[in-house]
């Protein structure tokens, strides 16, 4: 499902369902991050690894432990770049190399309603007033999760470029559905804070893609090298 929401040049491994007892797919650098997780965190951990080297392997790089640097983001090797993402029945990591992209953020989650009170929270007013309307209009559609998503693509985009916090304030999101029933369209990101440089040019937004289905909302953030 995420493939449909990048460019070509990346390349994406999914999994779908609850993870086995992966923890013998875990590289011996990788365990320490997670030797006092719970079981849960534990097969998540890993399973994305494994997602994360398999798409390693179809870039023709040789596999290689994938540890956390500053703020939990991943650590890819030399000349690659990627995200990765885990929610209940659902792991993905997409690469590419970092001739092609900048930078690359995405996001799994849950199609359910956010708890009451998040949205309020991640939200600016502009935001909800566009949740508002949307809500009105394709009611099936949980609104508030995938603005939600969205902004967690937008920060994994941006943390590689900035290596610096972004609150969900600070990036004004707009969904855009496309024509038809709703499960798929794309997302205009217009930064409220000074945005990276790219290629010489300081950004002022991104663009992304989001879709919907098999009880999921994915989300993707690709950035142009310029």
């Amino acid at each position: 499902m995420i493939e449909e929401l990048l460019p070509e040049s990346v390349v994406a491994v999914e999994a779908f369902g609850e993870p086995e007892d992966t923890d013998t797919a875990l590289h011996p650098e990788e365990r320490p991050l997670v030797a006092r997780a719970v079981a849960k965190r534990r097969r998540e951990f890993a399973s994305v690894r494994v997602c994360a080297r398999h798409a390693m392997e179809k870039l023709g790089v040789p596999p290689a432990p994938v540890l956390t640097g500053e703020r939990g983001a991943p650590l890819w090797p030399e000349g690659l770049t990627g995200s990765m993402t885990h929610c209940d029945g659902y792991r993905a990591a997409a690469l590419v190399r970092t001739g092609d992209l900048a930078s690359l953020g995405i996001d799994g989650e849950t199609h359910a309603a956010l708890p009451d009170g998040v949205l309020d929270t991640i939200a600016l007013p502009a935001e909800r007033a566009r949740h508002g309307v949307l809500a009105a209009a394709r009611p099936g559609v949980h609104w508030d999760r995938l603005l939600f998503s969205a902004k967690e693509s937008v920060y994994k985009a941006w943390f590689p470029l900035t290596r610096a916090w972004l609150d969900f304030s600070e990036a004004d999101i707009e969904l855009v559905p496309s024509p038809g029933d709703g499960t798929r369209g794309t997302f205009h990101v217009r930064l409220l804070v000074p945005g990276p440089m790219v290629g010489g040019v300081r950004l002022a937004g991104f663009e992304g893609r989001w879709v919907i289905g098999e009880g999921l909302v994915l989300t993707a953030v690709p950035v142009p090298r310029g």
